[in-house]
């Protein structure tokens, strides 16, 4: 049973050292009975007491990793039902399946697409995680040669699909030295899937049609010494996946029931329709699916799905940020016109994007708000004429400019007169007060 606060408060050295970074022992042992943050943030702590204090100090849901030659993919260590309560930490792995019955050719062509697929939002290069292997011949010399085949054009991480133990020895042979996830074990099958896994030291996928079969198979599989595990509630339509994920994700951190606390896997591709694969997909990144094996590759499929996760992975303490600085647009000149905007990701790209459509050059001046946008920055004192003012001497605009003239977003006129004062010489301009007139803007008044 987890420990409340206090009782890890008597665990600890009692020395309010600081050295965790909370003022107070007991603040520490609060966060920590809390599961927001880690035991090993204490350097003073006792071996006597980490040994007590282990199951407090794990995390709810168990962190697995899967990884390959340059690459790892991981899910779980999640604390929170909503993003909105802290965040999210690791994003859901999309996975593109492949069946061992396809021509070595077809699975190298589709393997090759998926690996070089990327696409650039806000500055974030996106892409596709790994590929599921799947042993539908049920022969362990096609199953290995499938995984062969995905290795000669990619070293993303993979799943390895079969039920047979001996067909899925011969796929972690073909990966030897590799952590892909054995999918996986059920009531028929666990006790040779968990003796593969722990030969392999790899992670394994559970199968239950129900949470007490589930939870009765991770404890038994435990028990055989493997500790990586992904569960598998088995349920492919939207309303069951949706209710059994959550079921699962509250008894992990309400209850701390530890025998459901792992990662789960969806297959959105057994939909078999890539409409409603797309939307089962979409319900897994939103509803704690760690990894997610999807049977379409298209573009028009993948980007949606990569910013969703995106988005909904991305902290929401933490703003999407471009780095401060001057930058180029369309090859400008000394003569070019200089655009001011905030270090905010979306508003860079929103001005840029839209300078750059039109064809005309811009110099774009990105002064640091810390990540938020400009009337936010504004309002919270992180956007005024001083920091506009610092930007333009550290980044030595006056040097590249023969005209001294500035401007300003829309929505921020009122630093002008300010602004005035902090570069005397420039003259000072308010442009408009969305992105999408700045063409016109610079057509007519510039």
């Amino acid at each position: 049973m987890a420990l409340s606060g206090i009782q890890i408060y008597k665990l600890l050295p009692q020395t309010n050292c600081k050295d965790c970074g909370f003022p107070t022992c007991l603040a520490f042992a609060m966060k920590l009975a809390a599961k927001q943050v880690e035991l090993s943030a204490c350097p003073h702590v006792s071996e006597e007491s980490k040994a007590l204090l282990a199951e407090s100090a794990a995390p709810p849901i168990r962190l697995v990793t899967l990884k390959s030659d340059g690459y790892e993919v991981k899910a779980g260590n999640e604390v929170v039902l909503f993003r909105h309560e802290k965040t999210f930490y690791h994003r859901p792995g999309l996975f593109i399946r492949v069946r061992d019955t396809e021509p070595a050719d077809e699975i190298k062509k589709k393997a090759s697409a998926v690996d070089a697929y990327s696409v650039t939002y806000v500055g974030i290069d996106l892409t596709l995680d790994g590929f599921a292997v799947e042993a539908t011949s049920g022969d362990p010399t096609t199953f290995a040669a499938a995984v062969g085949a995905i290795r000669e054009v990619s070293e993303r991480p993979l799943i390895l699909i079969s039920r047979d133990p001996a067909v899925m020895a011969a796929g972690l042979q073909a990966v030897n030295g590799e952590k892909p996830l054995v999918y996986g074990a059920d009531s028929d099958n666990w006790e040779a899937m968990a003796d593969l896994a722990g030969q392999h030291e790899v992670p394994l996928a559970v199968i239950g049609k129900t949470l007490d079969e589930l939870a009765e198979l991770t404890e038994k599989i435990k028990e055989k010494g493997v500790e990586d595990m992904v569960l598998d509630p088995a349920a492919r339509d939207l309303s069951g996946s949706l209710v059994l994920n959550t079921q699962i994700r509250r008894l992990a951190l309400k209850k701390n029931f530890r025998p459901l606390g792992y990662p789960l896997i969806a297959f959105p591709g057994d939909a078999g329709d890539p409409a409603r694969e797309a939307i089962l997909a979409a319900q897994a990144i939103a509803k704690y699916a760690g990894f997610i094996v999807l049977d379409t590759f298209a573009p028009e499929l993948a980007y949606p799905l990569l910013v969703l996760r995106q988005n909904i992975y991305t902290d929401p303490q933490k703003p999407i940020q471009v780095q401060p600085g001057l930058y180029e647009i369309n090859e400008p000149t000394p003569e070019s016109p200089l655009l001011v905007t905030t270090n905010f990701s979306i508003t860079y790209f929103s001005v840029a994007n839209e300078v750059e459509g039109s064809g005309l050059p811009a110099w774009l001046l990105v002064a640091d708000a810390e990540g938020m946008s400009v009337l936010t920055a504004w309002a919270a004192g992180k956007f005024d004429a001083e920091r506009i003012a610092k930007a333009v001497k550290n980044f030595g605009v006056a040097e590249k400019l023969s005209n001294k003239r500035i401007v300003i977003p829309g929505h921020v006129a009122v630093l002008s007169g300010e602004l005035e004062e902090e570069l005397p010489g420039w003259e000072i301009r308010v442009g408009p007060r969305e992105a999408v007139d700045l063409p016109s803007y610079m057509k007519e008044a510039l």
